[in-house]
């Protein structure tokens, strides 16, 4: 199978919908003229024209704004953000525009569309710049909530949310869009609401999702030359949530480590564990265990960003201690 980036998987998803469904268009933050900021639409607006990829100006609220109307209107817009700590100035459209049409309207408009995006902390961008969105949209009952780790997730995820009838936040990564991994030539899509194993194993779990998935799994890895055999669980999609996949697993290994890159108070770690002990707390063996970034904004210096993210050592302190713990 061939390799490629991240962002060719993203556009690729991007243009395959757009040659399949007339009602698809992609706007935002330089993703015409200068092929997108992280040139995740390179070639796009050669191939569709300025009406189908179109640059906005530095306005958030006002262009998330346009695209709630067009979805109301029977187009399916795509809404790139150039990072989602911008995406703040937008939140009014989607929260209270995108998320609660359908259901204000009787079921008369729905805001079929993907806004997506960067999240997260992608380095020495300091505190503004360096923020995990997943619980906060999780919370408002309308969106669809999806953050990859991958570029076959993020092209059949992709691929899923633009055909979705419900507005799908999408989160992505400035660290990952380098990313290389197998993507298949043909079509295939990625069901929304379910999470992926991407490791069995059957002595603890750690559930994951986004960038610090590659975290999980080199965590894993340490753990399986240690002895300790680690199921490592990536969400995919953070609402709804794949409830039943973790619950499986905990009761196939009695411990669970949840690892994110937010911030530890009404984080998803927080959800997740209260879903496991209130539908799963007789196979529990230890106390649950959750690896978050530390209760503080965040560093510009590199020594305090290490310092304020979790690590592998960190994942497979938490994993041994659960397994040994009586």
């Amino acid at each position: 199978m061939r390799e490629i980036q991240f962002r060719e998987a993203v556009k690729e998803a991007m243009s395959e919908e757009m040659r399949r469904d007339e009602r698809v268009f992609l706007m935002g933050e330089e993703v015409a003229e200068y092929n997108g900021a992280y040139k995740a639409s390179e070639g796009m607006l050669d191939e569709f024209g300025a009406k189908r990829v179109i640059d906005t100006p530095i306005a958030e609220l006002g262009f998330a704004g346009i695209s709630v109307g067009a979805a109301m209107n029977g187009l399916r817009p795509i809404v790139e953000f150039m990072t989602w700590n911008f995406a703040v100035l937008a939140m009014d459209q989607i929260v209270n525009s995108a998320a609660k049409m359908l259901q204000m309207s009787g079921g008369q408009y729905g805001a079929p569309m993907v806004f997506r995006g960067p999240n997260g902390q992608a380095g020495q961008l300091a505190a503004t710049h360096s923020q995990s969105f997943e619980s906060i949209y999780s919370h408002f009952p309308g969106l669809k909530v999806i953050t990859v780790s991958n570029p076959y997730d993020a092209k059949g995820l992709l691929k899923s949310a633009i055909r979705d009838d419900d507005p799908v936040v999408f989160f992505e990564s400035e660290k990952m869009y380098g990313d290389k991994g197998e993507v298949p030539d043909s079509e295939y899509l990625i069901p929304i609401g379910k999470a992926d194993v991407k490791k069995e194993g059957k002595d603890v779990t750690i559930v994951s999702f986004g960038k610090i998935m590659k975290v999980a799994l080199k965590a894993a890895e340490q753990l399986e030359k240690e002895g300790v055999n680690a199921e490592v669980i990536d969400l995919r999609t953070i609402r709804p949530m794949d409830h039943a996949t973790i619950i499986e697993s905990v009761k196939k290994t009695n411990r669970l480590v949840i690892l994110e890159e937010s911030w530890p108070q009404a984080s998803i770690s927080s959800e997740i564990a209260y879903i496991v002990q209130s539908q799963a707390f007789d196979y529990l063996d230890a106390p649950i265990r959750r690896l978050t970034q530390s209760d503080t904004p965040f560093a510009f210096a590199k020594e305090l960003i290490d310092e304020a993210m979790p690590g592998v050592e960190d994942v497979v302190k938490a994993a041994k201690a659960s397994r040994y713990e009586l």
